[in-house]
């Protein structure tokens, strides 16, 4: 049976628009942007066979271009279409963050970063720059690849920082594999760019892994 021979409370469109979007699960939510279904399917049996496919609403909506398009239902238009909402997702949560009263919490550090970091197939180390009221002044993805002692140079750290008057920062850096605990490395990159931006006065907020599921918070852990 198709979704417009469904009872109106319980179509994905008019759930949404009376209840809000956080009362939609996962598979609705993804049948409203799908639109139509496809033979034998609903936009909403298309949606949960997806969502089985890619193992879950994350991996679908970080997927590239080919693992996207290649699943029954989608295809290049579709993928600009999502890319387009992800984009403007992420302006979106910068121009309110930015217009806030500062990240007051670890949570809403993790938010930001993850709209920005968890979509990235490869591993990146960020700054997040603050003034002295926690507001935000500059986002930068500063190195990309396997986070080591080799591959982040605390004097371009400490550059970045002054060049912005930054009074404090927020350290990120993801983990595409999907599993953000801290490692050895980690903690030891942690230490010393702590250590030289402390000799200029500028304080580490955090150090925050972004992963698949919540950010792992080296403040919170007690690793600063």
């Amino acid at each position: 049976m198709g979704i417009n021979h469904w009872p109106a409370d319980e179509r994905p469109r008019e759930k949404l628009l009376a209840k809000g979007p956080e009362a939609l699960t996962d598979a609705e939510l993804l049948a409203i942007f799908l639109r139509t279904g496809v033979t034998g399917k609903s936009a909403v049996d298309l949606a949960r066979h997806l969502l089985d496919a890619f193992g879950g609403l994350p991996r679908l909506l970080t997927a590239g271009q080919r693992e996207f398009c290649s699943h029954l239902g989608l295809g290049a238009a579709k993928y600009a279409q999502l890319q387009a909402v992800l984009e403007m997702a992420r302006r979106h949560l910068e121009a309110e963050i930015k217009r806030g009263e500062g990240l007051t919490s670890p949570e809403a550090a993790g938010r930001y970063l993850q709209m920005q970091l968890r979509h990235l197939p490869h591993e990146v180390f960020a700054l997040l720059l603050l003034d002295n009221q926690h507001r935000v002044l500059h986002f930068e993805i500063l190195f990309r690849g396997t986070l080591d002692g080799a591959s982040v140079y605390p004097r371009e750290v400490v550059k970045l920082v002054l060049s912005h008057n930054a009074a404090a920062v927020i350290l990120a850096h993801n983990h595409p594999s999907g599993v953000a605990e801290p490692s050895g490395a980690d903690e030891q990159i942690t230490r010393r760019l702590k250590e030289a931006l402390a000799l200029v006065e500028v304080r580490v907020l955090d150090h925050l892994i972004i992963g698949d599921g919540e950010p792992v918070s080296f403040a919170a852990r007690g690793l600063l």
